[in-house]
């Protein structure tokens, strides 16, 4: 009883404080509200910053391949070649021949280096996929039963130095192997 009688005195408030201000002539106008634009472009930003944040610091993607790997070109073959011979075939040979036993696990659990020449499996892989595996480590790619003892080059090669490499690797592949990891980047497209 004490709630409705109470429900009443407010609502006859309203009801004379909105008669009064007929008498005057003076409207009852709303409050002003926040204005709602500078809310949804606040939103906005900040959705902007957390997905360029998330890009730097958890998807770290690599420059696609597209013009970066030119087997054909001399300078980027030239350059590749001196690059993977120091960096890279201490473990995958000199002439890109890999390991012996490159398919069976070594004692770790891993397994060695495999060839990066036409008996090899390079070739079955996208560019992209070939460029961050050797920015980033094999591991990062790999299941998590999986060893994967190839190192990341990331702050060692800068990106240009990776794609020569891949450049001379890709030079020394016959025409039907280019073709067929042509197909892959395709694919992965």
């Amino acid at each position: 009883m004490l709630l409705a009688m109470v429900q009443v005195t407010t609502a006859q408030r309203i009801v004379d404080y909105a008669m009064s201000r007929r008498k005057t002539g003076r409207t009852l106008r709303p409050k002003k509200r926040a204005p709602i634009r500078p809310i949804i472009i606040g939103g906005f930003l900040a959705l902007v910053l957390v997905l360029v944040a998330a890009n730097i610091l958890g998807g770290r993607r690599a420059p696609t391949s597209a013009g970066a790997i030119d087997p054909t070109n001399p300078q980027q073959v030239a350059l590749g070649k001196q690059i993977y011979a120091v960096q890279c075939a201490s473990c995958h040979g000199a002439n890109l021949e890999g390991q012996p036993n490159w398919q069976q696990p070594l004692p770790d659990g891993s397994r060695p280096a495999p060839p990066h020449d036409d008996s090899g499996h390079t070739w079955h892989h996208p560019d992209d996929y070939l460029f961050n595996v050797t920015k980033y480590g094999g591991q990062r790619y790999s299941p998590p039963d999986y060893i994967n003892a190839m190192p990341g080059y990331e702050g060692i090669l800068s990106d240009a130095e990776i794609w020569a490499v891949l450049a001379y690797i890709k030079s020394a592949w016959s025409p039907e192997v280019q073709a067929a990891q042509e197909r892959a980047n395709e694919q992965a497209r």
